[in-house]
């Protein structure tokens, strides 16, 4: 048996994930929690982490580093990724070594392209991926994350650096969000993601996977209209009927901060950014004549983790 941590070092949220590893290539979960770091905070549209900033992550890693102790998980069992935020900082080095200095933990930043391959790695380690073409989107503070593939490759991949603290910073200037900025933010997605457009139409994907973030927020809201409950913790795949999505999408739209914390479901951490979050999921599945929605609670951590259990399935060379 062996047991590893892996920690996600999100723009806006900080995840750890521990697990204990047995030699038949199963895994147990023994811990996951999440810390609001919000690194891109005041920093992002410079390209810069803040002091504060900095700080919160210093803070963030002290509180995993409490259950790593309680799990007695050793920093050499402990690993680190950082994406969007950081590999986009100047003080991006700066930032990685006052970590070291403060916790003692080793950061490994990722490309945007190995962002994706794990995200791809992880959401196919559970159960939302089959063999019909998807399209995965994992919305990030900092970047995006599209994936198109099915369950046995990858067609296609690339991350954008469109996450939803990038889109607030540009777009969300009032609260409620105005119809024009959500208009212009529309346009912004027509050209940022030509690329994704093209990739589309050459291969047609018929199911979005949303991954993890404001997708899981959405499933909860709907789950908590629906059925008067959260979904089970174990579960980590999730069919959301599009009227449901076109309901929320609605409703955050007209609404304030308070009146969208009021929704049984909402959590403070996801509350500003899912609108932003809701605006890039219509869009998708408008401009690509998406009717499926799937969401999966499964993403990067997971993604490291598979490695760890079990091969990677064939996949084209990217």
């Amino acid at each position: 048996m062996e047991k590893i941590a892996i920690i996600d070092l999100g723009t806006n949220t900080f995840q750890l994930l521990i697990a204990e590893i047995s030699a038949e290539n199963t895994f147990i979960t023994l811990h996951e929690g999440s810390f609001p770091a919000k690194i891109g905070k005041g920093g992002l549209s410079s390209g810069i982490i803040t002091d504060e900033g900095i700080q919160r992550a210093i803070n963030g890693l002290n509180y995993f580093k409490e259950k790593l102790s309680e799990f007695n998980i050793s920093t050499e069992k402990t690993l680190l990724f950082a994406t969007s935020a950081v590999r986009n900082a100047k003080n991006s080095k700066e930032f990685c070594d006052t970590i070291f200095e403060a916790t003692g933990l080793t950061i490994k930043v990722i490309s945007g392209e190995e962002e994706a391959k794990l995200i791809y790695e992880g959401v196919n380690f559970g159960k939302s991926i089959g063999l019909q073409p998807s399209l995965i989107c994992d919305i990030g503070g900092g970047s995006v994350e599209f994936i198109i593939c099915n369950k046995k490759r990858v067609y296609w991949q690339q991350s954008f650096e469109i996450g939803g603290q990038r889109l607030m910073d540009k777009f969300m200037t009032t609260d409620p969000i105005l119809p024009q900025s959500v208009e212009s933010m529309m346009l912004y997605f027509e050209n940022q993601l030509l690329p994704l457009t093209n990739a589309v139409h050459q291969y047609a994907p018929e199911i979005l996977i949303g991954s993890a973030g404001s997708f899981e927020t959405l499933i909860d809201l709907y789950y908590k209209k629906q059925f008067g409950k959260l979904p089970e913790p174990n579960e980590n795949s999730f069919d959301l009927p599009k009227d449901e999505f076109i309901d929320s999408f609605r409703k955050l739209l007209s609404s304030n901060r308070e009146q969208r914390m009021a929704l049984d479901g909402m959590i403070e951490l996801r509350v500003d950014m899912i609108v932003v979050g809701v605006c890039l999921i219509h869009f998708l599945l408008k401009r690509y004549n998406i009717e499926q929605i799937k969401v999966s609670t499964y993403a990067l951590k997971e993604g490291v983790l598979s490695g760890f259990i079990a091969p990677y399935p064939q996949k084209d060379e990217l």
